[in-house]
C-alpha cells in the first residue's frame, strides 16, 4: 500500500489578470499558503508555461520547476485537456472549439487538428524535462452527438468512430511511451471517452497500449449515476491520475440526468465544492490507498455556488484530512504467535 501524495490543485480554474493569480510564481505562494503541496499546470495558459519551450529547452523546464519548488510545492503533473479535445472534433462543434486553438488556425478543422496533436507531443517532451510520470488530457469526440441512439446509429457507425479516434491517438500515445510518460484519459460528458464501457472500446482499438490510461474524476460519474466505487475496482491497474471533485445529483419529476438545458445553478446535477456534494471521498481514499495508487490527489475546484479561494482553501484541508498514511504493520501483530512448516501441519493436522 501507497500513501497519496497531497493535496495538489489544479490552477487552470484559478488563473488570472489579478494578482496572486496572474503569473507562476505568485499563484505557487498562494497555494502553497493554503497548504497545497503540489500544483498542476494548464499547457495553455502562457502565464504558467511556455510548453514547446519546456519541450524543448530542458534549461527552461528545470526553471520552471525551480520556481515551484522555490514556493515549496512540486508540480504534480502538466494537463492538457483543450489540446487533447482538438485531436477529434465533430464539425457541428467546430466554431465552439476553435476558441481553444490559436487564432491563425481558425476556420480550419485539419491544421486545428495538427496543431493539437502537435502540443501533446510537446507535453509528453515536457514531462519528460520536468521528470513527471503521468500526463492528463481528453480524448475529444466524433460521436459524442450520437450517444442517445436516436436516430437510430447506422450500423458500424460507433465501430468506425473508435477506429478513427484510435488512428488519431496511437501516434501520440506512442511519443508518451517514448518519454515514459502515461497519458490520463479524464472520462468525462462531452468525450468519446466517458465512461468505462466507451474506455475499453477505445483500449481495444489502440491494442491495450500500456500509456493509455485514467485520470479519475468521481464527480463525472456522480453526474451519469455511475457506480464510482466499483469503477476504481475495474480500472485500479489503470488510474494514474486522480481530481479529487465533488458534486451532486438531486433528480426531480422535471429534471434528470440531461438537465433540461439549464445553467449549472438550475441543473439536477451538479459540480461542488469539496465536502459539500455526494462523493464519498473516505471510501475512494481507501480504496486508492489499498490498491496501492501512487499518484497525486489533486483538487480541482468547481462550483456553481461557492466563490473559489473559499473552495480552495477548504478544499487543502479536506484533502489532507482524507489522505490515509498506510500502515507498515497489521494492528494483530501483538498476538502473532510464529511459526514454520512444522507448526503449521500439525495445526491443520497435516502428519
Amino acid at each position: 500500500m501507497t500513501t497519496l501524495k497531497g493535496p495538489g490543485i489544479f490552477l487552470a480554474q484559478f488563473m488570472g489578470d489579478n494578482p496572486p493569480f496572474n503569473n507562476l510564481q505568485s499563484i505557487c505562494l498562494w497555494a502553497e499558503s493554503l497548504g497545497f503541496k503540489g500544483v498542476q499546470i494548464p499547457t495553455w495558459d502562457a502565464r504558467c508555461i511556455d510548453l514547446q519551450k519546456a519541450a524543448e529547452s530542458k534549461t527552461y523546464a528545470d526553471e520552471l520547476k525551480g520556481i515551484v519548488n522555490d514556493a515549496g510545492l512540486e508540480i504534480t503533473e502538466l494537463s492538457t485537456h483543450l489540446q487533447g479535445q482538438l485531436v477529434a472534433v465533430h464539425p457541428a462543434y467546430d466554431a465552439q472549439f476553435d476558441g481553444f486553438a490559436p487564432a491563425s488556425v481558425h476556420g480550419n478543422s485539419k491544421a486545428r487538428q495538427e496543431w493539437a496533436v502537435q502540443q501533446l507531443k510537446y507535453a509528453a517532451k515536457a514531462s519528460q524535462n520536468l521528470g513527471l510520470n503521468a500526463h492528463a488530457t481528453f480524448s475529444g469526440a466524433l460521436l459524442w452527438h450520437t450517444m442517445y441512439p436516436w436516430p437510430q446509429r447506422p450500423a458500424g457507425l460507433v465501430e468506425t468512430g473508435f477506429k478513427e479516434l484510435a488512428k488519431r491517438w496511437l501516434p501520440i500515445l506512442n511519443e508518451f511511451d517514448a518519454c515514459g510518460v502515461d497519458l490520463c484519459y479524464e472520462i468525462h460528458p462531452g468525450e468519446d471517452l466517458h465512461d468505462g464501457v466507451s474506455y475499453e472500446m477505445f483500449l481495444k482499438e489502440v491494442n491495450n497500449h500500456a500509456r493509455a490510461c485514467l485520470l479519475y474524476d468521481p464527480s463525472h460519474f456522480v453526474l451519469q449515476c455511475l457506480n464510482y466505487l466499483d469503477y476504481i475496482d475495474f480500472y485500479h491497474e489503470r488510474i494514474k491520475m486522480f481530481h479529487v471533485k465533488d458534486a451532486e445529483f438531486n433528480p426531480t419529476g422535471k429534471q434528470g440526468v440531461y438537465g433540461g438545458y439549464q445553467g449549472w445553478i438550475d441543473r439536477a446535477g451538479r459540480f461542488r465544492s469539496l465536502g459539500d456534494g455526494q462523493v464519498d471521498f473516505k471510501s475512494i481514499f481507501s480504496k486508492l490507498a489499498a490498491y496501492d495508487y501512487k499518484g497525486w490527489a489533486v483538487m480541482e475546484w468547481e462550483c456553481c455556488l461557492k466563490h473559489p479561494e473559499d473552495g480552495a482553501k477548504e478544499g487543502a484541508e479536506f484533502i489532507a484530512k482524507n489522505i490515509i498514511r498506510v500502515t507498515e504493520k497489521a494492528f494483530d501483530d501483538f498476538a502473532n504467535t510464529g511459526s514454520d512448516e512444522n507448526f503449521n501441519r500439525s495445526i491443520l493436522g497435516i502428519h
